[in-house]
């Protein structure tokens, strides 16, 4: 590759980048508007009174306290210790940690703009199977009789109950403060994700353009075959968290990197063991041992890589079964797509960025905004990558056309 080769490359990483990111702006606004504005309604509190021990009902309502609960893998791995910490069963907590991170909002609007409906089916069907088979497995195991020992170490950790007496949901939402507290946890959920977006887009960008297909072929074994066969894509499944493990990156930072992937040919399978590996992650292992000891960040760990690998094959040939497969050959290359034209995205991002503006400013007059940085080394590490990425966009947006040129 020549200089001017690597240059015009490394512009159109960059304009993909801006680009992917550009298509999604919207999808995040609106999710992060409806999650804050259910987080702020219901109640921690309201949560641990209801969830219960154990049984059917408790699994249930922590899947559906999870899904109204939606956040960021780092945030939803707090809140779960709380839960389970006051007393909420272990399995109960499990589903809450799985549904929070996976049945999201803003994570299917995400999905249905750069991989469609299949997907968006796959990702909730999916993710109350993927409940479902963890439940059966730590059923299975007992937890290797580690539970009580976890619960002891998260109340260690626990600190006092943040919630305390608050008003009722109704009078939340009809007053000033309710819709203050929506603002501020608005650009708290921005605040939360901001490094995982900035790199997961950049990653994706500089894949698409620099990566060429045949690395993909090789690294998931079958990728662009019309009818891979099972053990192909059992391969693919089990790459998928390999990949991600690797990545590190949030669940929102990678699906522009699952769209990548999917327009190179990973199968229906590969793509949805990655995007549900979210949990399975280095730093979120880390952050585990932590609250639960290594020993239950490891049961969890493994209990999350089998669970979600079976419902990657069983989507994939459920939907095979009924001829629903997505065509991974009829879609068009990222680096291909028009990002930038004069439609509903640039009205709705429009929109989303004058909300955002009004949020951000309102939180600034009456709370302040923290360390951009965050604690602990993750945080400084994806903060240094993110400050990186900056670097990168603004010279491939602005330096590379001007020395080609």
């Amino acid at each position: 590759m020549t200089v001017n080769d690597f240059l015009n490359t490394w512009h159109e990483a960059a304009m993909t980048t801006a680009g992917l990111f550009w298509m999604a702006l919207w999808a995040f606004g609106f999710g992060y508007l409806i999650s804050s504005m259910i987080q702020v309604f219901v109640t921690r509190e309201r949560m641990k009174r209801t969830m219960g021990q154990g049984g059917p009902k408790s699994v249930g309502l922590g899947t559906f306290f999870g899904f109204i609960s939606s956040s960021c893998s780092f945030a939803a791995l707090a809140t779960t210790r709380s839960l389970f910490a006051k007393g909420a069963g272990f399995m109960a907590s499990l589903a809450f940690l799985l549904a929070s991170t996976n049945l999201v909002i803003e994570l299917g609007i995400i999905i249905a703009v750069f991989l469609g409906w299949q997907f968006v089916v796959g990702e909730y069907a999916g993710g109350v199977l993927l409940i479902l088979i963890t439940w059966a497995l730590v059923r299975l195991t007992g937890g290797f009789g580690l539970i009580d020992k976890a619960r002891a170490r998260a109340r260690e950790a626990e600190g006092a109950d943040e919630d305390g007496d608050v008003p009722d949901w109704k009078d939340r939402m009809t007053s000033r403060e309710g819709w203050r507290k929506v603002a501020q946890r608005y650009v708290m959920e921005w605040g939360m994700v901001w490094k995982d977006v900035t790199v997961g887009f950049t990653v994706a960008g500089i894949i698409a353009a620099f990566v060429p297909r045949a690395f993909f072929e090789t690294l998931f074994i079958g990728a662009g075959e019309q009818d891979p066969a099972f053990w192909q894509v059992l391969l693919q499944a089990i790459v998928g968290p390999v990949a991600a493990f690797f990545t590190f990156i949030g669940s929102m930072g990678n699906i522009p990197l699952a769209a990548v992937l999917y327009s190179n040919g990973v199968a229906f399978a590969g793509i949805m063991a990655f995007i549900f590996s979210d949990l399975v992650v280095l730093p979120v292992l880390r952050i585990q041992a932590k609250y639960y000891g290594w020993p239950m960040a490891l049961f969890i760990a493994g209990v999350f890589l089998v669970a979600l690998v079976a419902t990657a094959l069983i989507m994939h040939y459920a939907f095979a079964g009924f001829g629903l497969l997505p065509d991974a050959s009829a879609v068009q290359s990222v680096t291909d797509r028009e990002f930038f034209a004069v439609d509903y995205t640039l009205f709705l991002n429009l929109a989303f960025l004058a909300l955002s503006a009004v949020f951000l400013i309102w939180k600034a007059k009456t709370a302040g905004f923290g360390d951009p940085v965050g604690n602990g080394a993750t945080e400084k590490v994806l903060f240094g990558l993110a400050s990186a990425a900056y670097a990168w966009l603004a010279g491939g947006l602005i330096m590379a056309p001007l020395l080609t040129g």
